[in-house]
């Protein structure tokens, strides 16, 4: 199973469209479960943050509903795919997770701004047991070691403390290259520190 986390970023992009046909097709050859990042809903969310200095805690719920929202324009995009939550069983080749309110009591992530989809899904490929997590996004980046990937802004902080525990074969993917899609095996993976 490979976990595919698409980053809310491409949002509006052609690429959204071309990435939803490589996976559903890829997933002919392995489980694919879609992780969706947050987009212009979580874009929503730090709007409102900025009005109204929300807790940690509402932030982070209103976030997860935020990756929900992007997951079920996903869900439009793809309507063959299966919708599963946290505790669903994986029953198709090609599925789109929606964050539930089960991870609110999940005492392994903290509930703040500094826990994006990024570390959602590797939480989440680690619970799964897949082999691998790719990180769909726009940033272009060399490096695959965690500590610059974080001082560059490209992952956040809270997402080496989950890979130290949970060392899933991760690799970040330039949203460009769906075409490549079959060569990602090949793409070097990510490392502490």
């Amino acid at each position: 199973m490979i976990i595919v986390k698409l980053g809310g970023s491409l949002f509006g992009t052609p690429e959204l469209s071309s990435w939803m046909q490589t996976l559903v097709n890829y997933s002919k050859q392995v489980p694919i479960v879609i992780v969706p990042g947050g987009g212009p809903f979580a874009d929503q969310v730090r709007l409102a943050d900025s009005h109204y200095k929300l807790s940690d805690k509402a932030a982070h719920h209103m976030a997860l509903l935020a990756m929900k929202q992007f997951g079920l324009l996903l869900a439009d995009i793809q309507p063959n795919a299966q919708l599963i939550e946290t505790n669903s069983r994986v029953r198709s080749s090609f599925s789109i997770w929606l964050p539930d309110d089960s991870l609110l009591q999940q005492s392994s992530l903290d509930h703040c701004w500094s826990v994006t989809s990024d570390t959602i899904a590797l939480w989440l490929a680690s619970k799964l047991t897949a082999k691998t997590l790719l990180l769909i996004k726009r940033a272009q980046t060399d490096t695959v070691s965690i500590a610059s990937l974080m001082q560059e802004q490209i992952i956040d902080p809270a997402f080496s403390d989950i890979f130290a525990h949970n060392k899933v074969d991760t690799k970040i993917l330039h949203y460009k290259s769906s075409n490549n899609f079959d060569s990602f095996s090949q793409q070097p993976s990510l490392s502490l520190p």
